[in-house]
């Protein structure tokens, strides 16, 4: 396994949806295991490929962060096939630095996809896991959580990372937020 960089907004990279995966081969199974050590090195609850690089819709989650690995989904190909309710919750993202915003979404959603195992599986969520599906499998349409909030909370976040920026970057103890 090995760690692989993760892309940050404003990326041209984060804004392209992703391709479906084809085969599922050991190439793709590789790719869940480096995204795997990466996410939990961040430290994040998610991550999807596209934020490594890969434009593909691939996407790890661990939400028990009481017991990492106890609860690992790598899902391919993930399909949101049923919404109900709405929920607000606050979100960060690896891929949007020091910032944390309330959004809404569905609270309870019905997912289907593939494993590296190539088993088709559904996995109905609601709560966090509900919200971190929504989240990272936004990531595969080309959208990240800001692009759900107002112009106004986009404009105040892109003007916080070009002082950021100027400043010499992020704090490396803040830097990243945990992804949901």
């Amino acid at each position: 396994m090995a760690l692989r960089e993760i892309l940050t907004f404003p990326s041209p990279a984060l804004k392209k949806k992703a391709v479906d995966v084809k085969n599922i081969d050991a190439a793709v199974n590789q790719l869940a295991n480096d995204m795997v050590e990466t996410m939990y090195a961040a430290p994040g609850v998610g991550l999807a490929a596209p934020q490594v690089g890969v434009p593909e819709r691939m996407i790890v989650l661990d939400v028990n962060t009481e017991e990492p690995g106890k609860d690992l989904v790598k899902l391919i190909n993930p399909v949101i096939v049923e919404k109900h309710g709405t929920v607000v919750w606050e979100e960060g993202c690896l891929s949007v630095l020091e910032y944390t915003a309330d959004v809404k979404r569905s609270a309870e959603i019905l997912v289907r996809a593939w494993t590296p195992d190539q088993d088709e599986i559904e996995i109905e969520a609601d709560g966090l896991l509900s919200v971190a599906l929504q989240h990272e499998i936004d990531h595969l349409d080309g959208k990240l959580f800001i692009d759900r909030l107002s112009a106004l909370k986009r404009d105040l976040y892109k003007r916080k990372l070009k002082k950021i920026l100027r400043d010499g970057g992020p704090d490396p103890d803040t830097e990243r937020n945990t992804c949901i």
